[in-house]
C-alpha cells in the first residue's frame, strides 16, 4: 500500500522546548489510524503539522507523497496541501452567519466549484452520507453538538480527499454521539478515505478498531496489540 503520510526523525518545537522529538509514524493509504495520549502530550500539535499549521523543526516529513512539510513551506504549497485533505475540528469551526447548505456551499466555492447544479448534487450526496439532509436550512446554532461535528464531517469530505485528520471529534460529545462519530468516520474510511483521528476515549478504540499510537514524553509508540485482546476498564485507564 501507498504511504499517505512518512514522518522520519521528526522534531517540533514550542519556543526551544521539543514537544514532539525524533516522531517515526507512517500512514499507509486505506487506513485508520488512532493518536493517543493525555492532554497536552502532543496529539493536536502532530495533526497540525500535517496540515501546516504548526512547523516541523527538524526531520523528513511527507505528506500525500507530495508534500514536504518544513518550516520553510511555502503558502502556496500549504494551501494546494489543505485542498487535498478533510480536515475535523474540535471545535465545528462552522460559520455561525449561514445556514449549513451556504456553509457547504462556500467550501466548495472556495476549492473551485462553480457550476450550480453540480454544487446542490454534492451538497445533497455528503448531507445523506451523514444523516442531516433535512438540515440543510437550518443555522449551526439551531443544531445539536453532535449534529454539528457531523456536519463538520460532511465539510470534510466534500471534495472527497484521500486523508481525513480529525481532531479529538468526540471530545465534547457524549457517549452514544461519539460512537455515532465513530461509526461515520469508519464508514467514510471502508468508501476509501485514509482517517487519522486523535482522541483520549480508549474505550472507544476497543470498540471501533484501527491502528493505535500513543504519544507520550515528546515519543509516539505503536501500541495497537494492546487493543487486540480482552482488557477491563481499570487496564484502560493504565492506558491513557
Amino acid at each position: 500500500m501507498a504511504l499517505i503520510i512518512d514522518y522520519k526523525n521528526v522534531t517540533v518545537k514550542q519556543t526551544d522546548t521539543p514537544i514532539l522529538k525524533g516522531i517515526n509514524f507512517m500512514v499507509e493509504e486505506g487506513s485508520f489510524v488512532y493518536l493517543t495520549g493525555i492532554v497536552g502530550s502532543g496529539k493536536s500539535t502532530l495533526i497540525k503539522t500535517m496540515y501546516g499549521e504548526v512547523p516541523i523543526f527538524e526531520g523528513e516529513a511527507t505528506m500525500l507523497g507530495t508534500y514536504v512539510m518544513s518550516k520553510k513551506l511555502k503558502d502556496r504549497k500549504r494551501q494546494e496541501l489543505r485542498r487535498q485533505l478533510g480536515i475535523v475540528f474540535q471545535d465545528f469551526q462552522l460559520l455561525g452567519d449561514r445556514d449549513i447548505e451556504n456553509n457547504l456551499d462556500f467550501v466548495l466555492r472556495a476549492t473551485g466549484w462553480k457550476k450550480k447544479q453540480e454544487i446542490r448534487e454534492r451538497i445533497t450526496e455528503v448531507l445523506q452520507l451523514v444523516g442531516l439532509e433535512d438540515k440543510r436550512n437550518k443555522l449551526p446554532s439551531q443544531l445539536s453538538g453532535g449534529e454539528q461535528q457531523r456536519i463538520c464531517i460532511a465539510r470534510a469530505i466534500l471534495n472527497k480527499p484521500k486523508l481525513i485528520l480529525a481532531d479529538e471529534p468526540t471530545g465534547n460529545l457524549d457517549i452514544e454521539t461519539s460512537r455515532k462519530i465513530l461509526e461515520l468516520l469508519h464508514k467514510i474510511c471502508e468508501q476509501g478515505s485514509t482517517v487519522v483521528m486523535s482522541t483520549h476515549n480508549l474505550s472507544l478504540i476497543s470498540s471501533y478498531p484501527g491502528i493505535v499510537y500513543k504519544i507520550k514524553d515528546t515519543q509516539i509508540t505503536d501500541i495497537t496489540e494492546d487493543f487486540n485482546r480482552p482488557f477491563d476498564m481499570d487496564e484502560l485507564n493504565e492506558m491513557d
